[in-house]
Formats: structure tokens, C-alpha cells, sequence
């Protein structure tokens, strides 16, 4: 039995062993015609690389052939464009060339038609009358006659201008007595006055160009009534003091308690009573008599 089980395994350890080995023969035939397939494939892709190189080559040619025909069709346009500006230049040229012929014709004077008249010519003279013609000696050619001329007049010119220039040497001598006989006007004779004919005016005559009032002017309380101060105005030019002056009551005209120098902007008055009001006022006065008048303030009372 056990040889019989034996017998066995080892016949079936034959037949896979002949399995694995068909397996292999099948698998090394499938290797050998995937490699057969690539081969005929590689060997497709040869030929047909084969095939396409000549064509490359031949675009290539047609390329080379092509580029020349460019380089000729470019030449050609050149030549042309060069034909075109010569052409141009040509055209432009006789256009300048007919501009200066017509300009030139223009210049030119026209020649005019001369009027031949139809009168018949005299007769000639006849040899018996022809008068022969006495020669004239070197010494009274007619060639002299225009020297002679010349230097009369030159000499005539020499005369007259002697004349003239002695003219106007007695003539400017003339003039010369003349401002010698005439004596000139001294210093002490002059028509301007001097200082000392006309007077000065006096400051009052003089007229004020600007004038001014005293300005910021106010009251302060005092002792006995009140302290009034102003302010100097600006305008000092002509400028003799300042007027002080009140009113009661704010009617009738008004009355100077004061006049004041120019160095003193200050008044004290005083208080008479507390009934009524007054009213205050300062006035700036000028050499010139003119007056300008501060504002006018009241305070309730009588002051004097």
C-alpha cells in the first residue's frame, strides 16, 4: 500500500512538475512572440522613418529652392523702388530745370519791334562834289578842348568856394564884434530874486496840510471833579495846543475853560453842582487857525 501511495505522489509530483514545464514552454512561446511583435513593429517604425527622412529631405530642398526665388523677388523689388526714385529725382529735376527757364524768360527783356520807315534814302553825292577834307594837326585835335573845360572849371569852383568860406569868415567875425560890443548881464543884474529880497512868511500865513483831533479822550474821577486826558493826534506839523471847552445841558454855544500847550494832554475841573449835565469836548488848533474837534461826552452835573 504504501508503495502504491508512493507510486502515486510521485506520479502526480511528475505530472505537475510536466505542468510547470509547459507552463514555462508556453510562457517563454508568449515572450518569443511579444518579442517577434516589437521586432515587426520596430522594424514598421524603421521603414516608416525610412520613408519620411526622404520626404524631410525633399522639403528641404523645396525650402532651398524657394528661398533663392525670395532673395530674387526681393533684388527685383529693390531695383524697382531704386528705378521708381531715380525716376523722381528726374522728374523733380526738370521741373526745377522748366521753373528756372520760365523764370529766366521772365528776366528777359522783351526785344521791341523797331518802326523802320520807308522814306527814300538821299541820293548819293557824285565824286565831283565830294569836297576833300582838310587834315587837322596833333596840336588842334579836338581831344584837347574837354582838359580845357575841366580846369576851367575847376578853377571856377576854387573861386567860388574862396568866396564862400571869406564870407563866412567875415561874417562869424561880424558876430564876434557884435557880442563884444554887447556887454553880459552880471550876477548883481540877474532878473531872479534872491534870498534876501523876498521875506519869509511868517508861520500863521503858512497853511496847514493836514490836521487832526485828539483821540481816546476821557473823564476820571477826582478829589474835586474830574481829571480829563486825551491822546496827541498824529498831525503834528502847525500843531500850537488844544482847546477845552464844555457846555450845559447839551445847548447854547460852547465855552473854552481852558486852552493848553502842545506837551500837556491833560484838564482838571471841577464840580459846581449835581444838577443838569455838561457836556466835554477838546479841539486840536493850528498855526494856520484851523480846528479839529475830539467826540463829544456828558456827565451828569454842572462843571466849570
Amino acid at each position: 500500500m504504501r508503495i502504491a501511495i508512493q507510486g502515486v505522489i510521485v506520479a502526480v509530483k511528475k505530472k505537475s512538475a510536466a505542468k510547470k514545464v509547459a507552463k514555462k514552454a508556453s510562457a517563454k512561446r508568449v515572450v518569443k512572440k511579444t518579442a517577434k511583435k516589437s521586432a515587426a513593429k520596430k522594424s514598421v517604425a524603421k521603414k516608416k522613418i525610412a520613408k519620411k527622412a526622404p520626404a524631410k529631405r525633399v522639403a528641404k530642398k523645396a525650402v532651398a529652392k524657394k528661398a533663392p526665388a525670395k532673395r530674387v523677388a526681393k533684388k527685383t523689388v529693390a531695383k524697382k523702388a531704386v528705378a521708381k526714385k531715380a525716376v523722381a529725382k528726374k522728374t523733380v529735376v526738370k521741373g526745377a530745370s522748366a521753373k528756372r527757364a520760365v523764370k529766366n524768360s521772365a528776366a528777359k527783356p522783351v526785344t521791341q519791334l523797331v518802326s523802320v520807315s520807308t522814306t527814300p534814302l538821299p541820293p548819293k553825292p557824285t565824286p565831283a562834289e565830294i569836297k576833300p577834307v582838310a587834315q587837322m594837326p596833333v596840336a588842334q585835335k579836338p581831344v584837347a578842348t574837354p582838359k580845357q573845360s575841366t580846369s576851367g572849371r575847376v578853377v571856377f569852383l576854387l573861386i567860388a568856394g574862396i568866396a564862400i568860406l571869406a564870407a563866412i569868415v567875415w561874417s562869424k567875425s561880424g558876430t564876434d564884434r557884435d557880442e563884444v560890443a554887447t556887454p553880459t548881464p552880471s550876477v548883481s543884474q540877474s532878473a531872479e530874486p534872491t534870498e534876501s529880497a523876498t521875506p519869509e512868511p511868517t508861520e500863521s500865513a503858512v497853511p496847514v496840510v493836514a490836521v487832526e483831533a485828539p483821540s481816546k479822550f476821557v473823564a476820571l474821577n477826582s478829589t474835586d471833579g474830574l481829571k480829563l486826558r486825551w491822546v496827541a493826534p498824529s498831525a503834528v506839523d502847525g500843531l500850537t495846543g488844544y482847546n477845552v471847552e464844555v457846555r450845559a445841558n447839551g445847548a447854547g454855544d460852547w465855552m473854552t475853560i481852558a486852552t493848553v500847550p502842545v506837551d500837556q494832554l491833560t484838564q482838571n475841573v471841577t464840580k459846581s453842582s449835581d444838577s443838569g449835565w455838561t457836556q466835554f469836548r477838546v479841539s486840536s488848533v493850528y498855526s494856520d487857525g484851523q480846528i479839529a474837534s475830539s467826540a463829544i461826552f456828558g456827565i451828569p452835573g454842572e462843571f466849570k
